[in-house]
């Protein structure tokens, strides 16, 4: 194990022995409230970042979802084509990769096919298109942390 290692299990058991401490205090029925400081950022019942998680999904709300596993911070859409051009479909897949509200926290990658000759053929994605999706998401993510905050 590295030192980042050992220092990160010891915070998470220092963390999960604060947080069985407040549960026991808080069944005892006593009187005295006891609150443990948790970064905003770090707000999470999930393996990623919730606002990160929330805003992915809400971003992606109008295509369908193949699969989800927000302890992984993975995101897969199926295939979407929009009303407006039949003959192009989009695929998106979102992966979170911290429990921090990072822009680096965030991958996102798509793939597009093209309906060519009765099948679909696979084309480039402009990479705009993926930058103007990580933008909505951040900023969306933003959004709900600003919001929850106060």
């Amino acid at each position: 194990m590295t030192a980042r290692t050992d220092d990160r299990s010891r915070a998470l058991s220092r963390a999960g022995l604060g947080l069985a401490l407040v549960l026991a205090l808080g069944a005892c029925g006593g009187k005295k409230e006891v609150r443990a400081e948790i970064a905003p950022t770090q707000v999470t019942t999930i393996g990623v970042n919730s606002y990160l998680w929330r805003a992915s999904l809400d971003a992606l709300s109008f295509m369908p979802l193949l699969q989800t596993d927000s302890n992984g911070g993975v995101i897969v859409t199926d295939w979407y084509s929009n009303p407006k051009n039949p003959s192009e479909r989009m695929k998106v897949s979102v992966t979170i990769l911290d429990a921090d509200l990072r822009a680096d926290a965030l991958r996102v990658v798509a793939s597009r096919e093209v309906q060519q000759g009765g099948g679909w053929v696979a084309a480039p994605v402009q990479a705009a298109t993926v930058q103007k999706l990580e933008d909505i998401i951040l900023t969306r993510a933003r959004d709900l942390r600003r919001n929850s905050v106060g």
